[in-house]
């Protein structure tokens, strides 16, 4: 996947939008994500179609509708971060494992949670991990994102896990004291 340049702002309003999509789980209103980022609707909207033009944010149309994070979004804040030696940390089991440093999470179908799958790119290997250990990944260094998963499969010339996935939370931000 290529890397999406952000800027500081779309940053923050796709932080927001993740957040109070998570929170609310349902399509989040422009002015929502104003009053979060106190900045005026205008400019939310004026964002937002920039954020839907690089795939980052869906669109809900009617009543109830407003703006969700797509699977890239995800991505694209995690990703970022990704180019200076972030530490992700990798529990296998509850314990941490100290050689592993996680380079890429790469969340596949996401839209059909049932086939939820995320492949765990490592820099070391993968040869302690076995088919049904449970694994968790995170929190990632931008979004906190923590994967919770079963070890599905592995490919050892490539140091990539594949976990079936059990849970998915980033938390929401805590406010700076």
């Amino acid at each position: 996947m290529s890397s999406i340049e952000l800027t500081p702002s779309q940053k923050t309003i796709l932080t927001a939008l993740i957040n109070l999509h998570r929170e609310s789980e349902s399509a989040v209103k422009g002015e929502d994500i104003a009053e979060e980022v106190d900045r005026n609707p205008g400019t939310i909207r004026n964002q937002m179609q920039s954020l839907k033009a690089l795939q980052l944010v869906e669109g809900v149309p009617g009543p109830k509708g407003g703006y969700k994070p797509t699977a890239n979004a995800y991505e694209a804040l995690d990703v970022q971060q990704m180019d200076e030696p972030a530490t992700v940390p990798l529990f296998l089991k509850g314990e941490r494992v100290e050689n592993a440093n996680v380079e890429e999470i790469d969340l596949s179908s996401v839209h059909h949670p049932e086939l939820c799958r995320a492949e765990i790119h490592l820099q070391g290997s993968v040869r302690d991990f076995h088919e049904g250990d449970e694994v968790r990944v995170g929190p990632t260094p931008l979004s906190k994102l923590v994967i919770d998963g079963i070890v599905d499969g592995k490919d050892d010339t490539n140091n990539i896990l594949i976990l079936r996935l059990e849970g998915m939370k980033a938390p929401a931000e805590e406010p700076a004291h």
